[in-house]
């Protein structure tokens, strides 16, 4: 295989990634259909967490979220293989409904297509199937449509898809975990990732494949030990047992699912806390090759992917060692990554790579 060319730097927005100026004001007139609804329905959470939760009775709340795949959608049709993401799309809405201490009970999924195709929908369908056996839930029903003119595939023509889905989950009122009891001290466990998950594969793409064009999904890589493809292919990682084991056995303070932003999620908590992370896993493989290959700054990349830890739990110091055999008990690798200090900012601060980020969406060098 020949040399490829010298990395030049990137980020997320060279990728073609916007920042989002625009949804604030989008969310505040959404946020005008919460006076709607009184009693059964009554939302009672704000947006910007992982999962609402609706009132259903005075004790019963029902929660509720979505997300699609992304752009991974088109690793699988360059690789012509559709039988996981279906376990992506589970993966991206049961383990944000974890995080508000719902246990996950169903997904509806919207799948559009530019054109129909039986085998690609089977293999939707039996990554759907998986995803849902691992996560506990049913697929009760869906939508799918045609809609030619608004898709198309990675390399135009008439192929394009997408697929999302919306969760349920049910969870008492008064368990309802939003990070409102974090104190300085709680200790933050990690949970290893799969790999890329489902976010910031634009980056990924875009220096893997898009930039060096003698590599293609089908080029093996050493240090993956299995081709690119395969390797942006690895399902999301579903945590629900984990969650819901973490919940037996610990008084779990928060739960985080590290979507993009990266560490920056645990800033979603309610507590006035800030994030001393002082001890990291070594990132997988997939990771240090597409900084590598985009010659990418490490804050970006803190910033965009997960970088080997996929979730993370808020627990009491005394329970770090219960939530670790939460962990092995599921057979996940989990690491005690830091603790919470009082802090008005809600900085997080990671100390091995020497970054910290607070407001602004990003990290910086200390």
């Amino acid at each position: 295989m020949s040399q490829p060319p010298p990395p030049r730097p990137a980020s997320y927005q060279d990728a073609g990634v916007q920042p989002s100026p625009g949804l604030g004001r989008m969310l505040d007139v959404l946020r005008g259909t919460f006076g709607n609804r009184r009693g059964i329905g009554e939302p009672l959470l704000d947006f910007g967490y992982y999962a609402n939760v609706l009132r259903i009775t005075d004790t019963l709340g029902l929660a509720i979220s979505t997300d699609g795949v992304g752009t991974k959608l088109l690793v699988a049709e360059m690789m012509g293989k559709y039988d996981t993401i279906g376990i992506d799309c589970i993966a991206m809405n049961a383990n944000d409904i974890v995080c508000v201490g719902a246990e996950p009970i169903a997904m509806v999924d919207y799948v559009a297509v530019a054109r129909l195709d039986e085998q690609v929908l089977r293999e939707i369908a039996v990554g759907l199937e998986e995803g849902a056996r691992q996560a506990g839930i049913t697929i009760p029903g869906g939508e799918l449509a045609q809609v030619p003119e608004m898709l198309r595939g990675p390399e135009g023509g008439d192929g394009g898809l997408d697929l999302v889905g919306t969760c349920v989950g049910t969870v008492e009122l008064d368990r309802i975990i939003t990070g409102a009891r974090i104190e300085p001290g709680d200790v933050v466990v990690g949970y290893a990732s799969s790999g890329i998950h489902s976010n910031g594969l634009t980056l990924a793409r875009k220096v893997l494949l898009d930039e060096r064009r003698e590599w293609g999904v089908e080029t093996h890589v050493a240090e993956l030990g299995r081709c690119i493809g395969e390797e942006l292919l690895e399902p999301t990682r579903i945590y629900v047992r984990l969650a819901l084991e973490l919940l037996r056995r610990c008084d779990v303070r928060a739960l985080m699912h590290i979507t993009g932003d990266g560490f920056l999620n645990l800033r979603r908590v309610e507590a006035k806390v800030g994030f001393e992370i002082e001890t990291l896993p070594a990132p997988p493989a997939v990771f240090r090759l597409v900084q590598e290959a985009g010659g990418i700054d490490v804050a970006e990349m803190y910033r965009v992917f997960n970088m080997g830890v996929g979730f993370c739990a808020v627990v009491p110091a005394s329970d770090a060692d219960g939530a670790l055999a939460a962990g092995r008990e599921v057979r996940i690798e989990g690491w005690v990554l830091g603790r919470c200090v009082a802090d008005e900012a809600r900085t997080v601060r990671l100390r091995p790579p020497g970054l910290a980020g607070s407001s602004g969406g990003e990290f910086r060098p200390e």
